[in-house]
């Protein structure tokens, strides 16, 4: 009884394992952050736990006309300012004015920003810039020159002395009120840049290239308030070689942001490497390159002999990138630093915080505004039309100012949620002509006024386009609904986010598309006839060799997939198939009188395949059964049962296993001319005579179905030696042979000779004579 059961219980398992690989309703499903990230949101946040959600509002506020924008500040009545360059500008910019250009100069960019409390407004210019002040009505003159090649940040302490951060040689400065400075701390670094004060009034400095976050004290005050620097303190040396932003938050922990890969050490000190800061170094000197060749190209158009050898003029880059991704970190009151976030593309140019105190990221070269949610988890909030976000900056009514670079534009994020945000997900390739089936999906707070409706559309190409058909839609029924577009071989939908007032915003954790592929017939990707007298290892219904000859390499099918070939490490030949599959060949051994047939067929469904072989000779017409219910992908015969002559092979393949009874589909291909011949060949009229003092021995070998291979004769039973044929050539059904013996002793002498043909069916004849002795 238990052996009944046992046998039911296989047969159950392996009509399962059919079963699974028939064609049936699947399911597109997308719930993870990679998944939909692939697509494309406006106005929805993407989390890095895959969760899709409202986001704030993201909107232009301003183009100020610049090519970069690499810094923000807004004074106390909501003016925005813009610095930039690749002409060094500050630009005024408002909700209900136009943009105003507030300052210009000849220095090539307008790199940091600050402003005071009286709303004068402070922008250092580089190479080998200036501090400048300009007051609220648009008046600027000089205020501080440190005599530096960049000036990179800015930043006013809590008496309003400004303090400047400045490269290539790391300086930082010390400015007051009235505008006189000195230097209040000389770093070992190459670029001080960025500057943050923490709580207790210290000046913490972001460094290049050792990537430092360096505290620096204030020692005392002198008469003029200008400030002396006490003992600095690396608080935390980042993984990464350059610091591009640091601030802090209400509870006086930093966060710094560092980017680029750090280089080696050479000699104890850092070696030198390409880092945002030199690299917009280089910037520079391409804009000055440019500007100059400019100058030239008008020197030239007044004297056109001059013009033969003017400079070509040169093109100021793109916002440079360094390689190694970026890492931003969190650096406790205590001193204990943490990673918050990494990304081995991703560089933060900026930091700030949100309304709700949650730490945003500027970023390149995606243009994204990143915000990090707390417990390792991190939200996509907005893409700017832009390569990257340069900085941010808190405005009035809890909304945040965007500064983009290529182009130069500034945006506004919040203070809102965006009444109506769209996700598109990527396009979906079914590989076969499908039916769509329901949509369901699940998130949270999907009810009343705040809910997701989702739309879904098809096509047959790749990319949706004019010939795909409109958006279906709106389904909003969580628990599922059948999609009304077209069956085709591509699908995409859309979820419109309709945001609410308050906290209790729609989420969507997943989404879940089923659909039916429509049954195709198998394909034959190719057949393969081998040589004869070669038998597959394991092949069905035969006993195994009792002692395993010299393996043969079978020739494989040529495909359609002949470059997609691999050889793996034990010698093993493998065929790419449909998909991705492979298709694995058995070993041949010789075995006279065998037929090998290999064979290489997909389907497209993934459906199990079962193969049927008819033959028939040539001059024939009906095609009869050799072997059916084949689940390999070769056979091998005995020929010994079919008479000789030139035959042909149809292979059959059928997706039975894994359709309906009466839907199965079938494809076949019809093998190359083979040849069988089991008779062996004869030798014929073989005689002995002398011949000039030697003994020749002539005969002719036949064959009545192939060539003559080879041929050998053995002298009174001594070794068997090669033979060539009298045209030397063994190329014919018929070969006369003439063996001439030299040196034969007086006496009988025996000659044996014996063939092979093609197929190795042989043949034997010999021939008895007397050598006279001498005379």
């Amino acid at each position: 009884m238990r052996r009944a059961t046992l046998v039911s219980t296989l047969c159950l398992a392996l009509l399962c394992a059919v079963a699974a690989h028939a064609e049936h309703t699947r399911f597109w499903s997308q719930s993870t952050f990679d998944e939909f990230e692939k697509g494309t949101h406006k106005g929805v946040a993407l989390r890095s736990d895959g969760v899709l959600m409202p986001a704030p509002e993201f909107k232009t506020f301003a183009d100020p006309n610049l090519a970069y924008v690499w810094a923000l500040v807004v004074d106390s009545h909501g003016h925005v300012y813009a610095a930039g360059g690749s002409d060094a500008k500050v630009v005024r910019l408002s909700a209900t004015e136009k943009p105003v250009t507030v300052f210009e100069s000849a220095e090539l960019e307008a790199q940091a920003l600050a402003v005071d409390k009286d709303d004068n407004v402070y922008v250092g210019t580089s190479p080998d810039g200036k501090v400048y002040k300009i007051t609220p009505d648009g008046q600027h003159t000089v205020f501080f020159d440190p005599k530096s090649k960049y000036i990179w940040a800015l930043a006013f302490d809590s008496r309003g002395v400004l303090f400047v951060g400045t490269g290539d040689k790391g300086n930082v400065f010390a400015v007051a009120p009235d505008g006189k400075g000195q230097l209040f701390y000389k770093s070992e670094e190459s670029h001080a840049r960025s500057l943050a004060f923490d709580h207790s009034g210290n000046l913490l400095i972001g460094t290049d290239p050792s990537g430092l976050v360096i505290r620096v004290p204030i020692a005392s005050r002198g008469s003029d308030g200008i400030p002396t620097a006490g003992s600095a303190f690396v608080i935390y040396e980042t993984a990464k070689k350059e610091v591009t932003a640091l601030t802090t938050d209400s509870e006086g922990n930093i966060y710094a942001a560092a980017v680029g890969n750090k280089p080696p050490r050479e000699g104890g000190a850092f070696g030198a490497a390409s880092s945002a800061a030199n690299q917009l170094a280089a910037a520079f000197a391409a804009a000055a390159a440019r500007s100059a060749a400019t100058t030239q190209q008008q020197q030239n158009a007044a004297n056109p002999a001059a013009a033969a050898v003017a400079t070509p003029p040169m093109i100021l880059p793109a916002l440079p990138s360094a390689t190694g991704g970026s890492e931003v970190y969190r650096i406790a009151t205590d001193g204990s630093p943490e990673s918050l976030w990494s990304s081995p593309q991703d560089l933060v140019y900026s930091l700030a915080f949100s309304p709700d105190n949650h730490l945003l990221l500027g970023t390149g070269n995606h243009g994204e505004v990143i915000e990090l949610d707390g417990n390792m988890l991190f939200s996509s909030l907005a893409t700017a039309d832009a390569s990257q976000v340069t900085s941010l900056v808190a405005g009035p009514g809890h909304a945040i100012y965007v500064a983009t670079a290529n182009p130069g534009k500034v945006f506004m994020l919040g203070p809102g949620y965006a009444a109506e945000g769209t996700f598109e997900s990527d396009t979906f390739d079914a590989k076969i002509f499908s039916h769509w089936g329901r949509l369901t999906w699940w998130g949270d707070n999907n009810n009343g006024s705040a809910k997701i409706d989702f739309y879904v559309r098809s096509g047959n190409t790749s990319d949706p386009d004019n010939y795909w058909s409109p958006w279906a839609g709106p389904y909003s029924n969580m628990s599922g609904e059948t999609v009304q577009c077209p069956s085709a071989r591509f699908v995409q939908w859309k979820a419109v986010f309709h945001a609410a007032g308050g906290q209790d915003q729609p989420t969507l954790s997943w989404v879940k598309l089923a659909y039916l592929r429509k049954n195709v017939a198998p394909v034959i990707d190719g057949v393969a006839i081998q040589d004869p007298g070669l038998r597959a290892q394991g092949f069905p219904g035969q006993a195994a060799m009792a002692a395993q000859p010299t393996p043969v390499q079978l020739r494989p099918p040529r495909t359609a997939h002949d470059s997609d070939v691999n050889f793996i490490d034990d010698g093993d030949f493998q065929q790419r198939g449909d998909g991705g599959r492979f298709s694995q060949f058995p070993q041949g051994f010789a075995a006279k009188g065998y037929q090998t047939v290999l064979w290489d067929a997909h389907d497209d469904n993934e459906d199990d395949l079962v193969y049927s072989l008819y033959y028939h000779g040539e001059g024939e017409k009906d095609w009869k059964l050799l072997k059916d219910n084949i689940r390999e992908n070769y056979y091998s015969w005995d020929t010994n049962s079919m008479p000789d002559g030139a035959y042909y092979l149809k292979l059959v393949a059928s997706d039975a296993p894994s359709n309906p009874q009466g839907q199965a589909l079938t494809a076949e291909m019809v093998s190359d001319r083979f040849q069988v011949d089991n008779t062996p060949p004869s030798v014929e009229s073989i005689h002995a005579e002398p011949s000039g003092g030697d003994w020749h021995v002539r005969f002719t070998a036949h064959d009545a179905g192939s060539a003559i291979a080879r041929a050998s004769y053995s002298v009174d039973a001594g070794p068997w030696q090669t033979i060539f044929p009298v045209g030397q050539l063994t190329d014919a059904p018929v070969e006369n042979y003439d063996i001439a013996l030299q040196n034969l002793k007086p006496g009988e002498h025996t000659i044996a000779v014996r063939i092979f043909d093609q197929f190795e069916n042989t043949a034997a004849g010999k021939v008895t004579f007397t050598v006279p002795g001498a005379h």
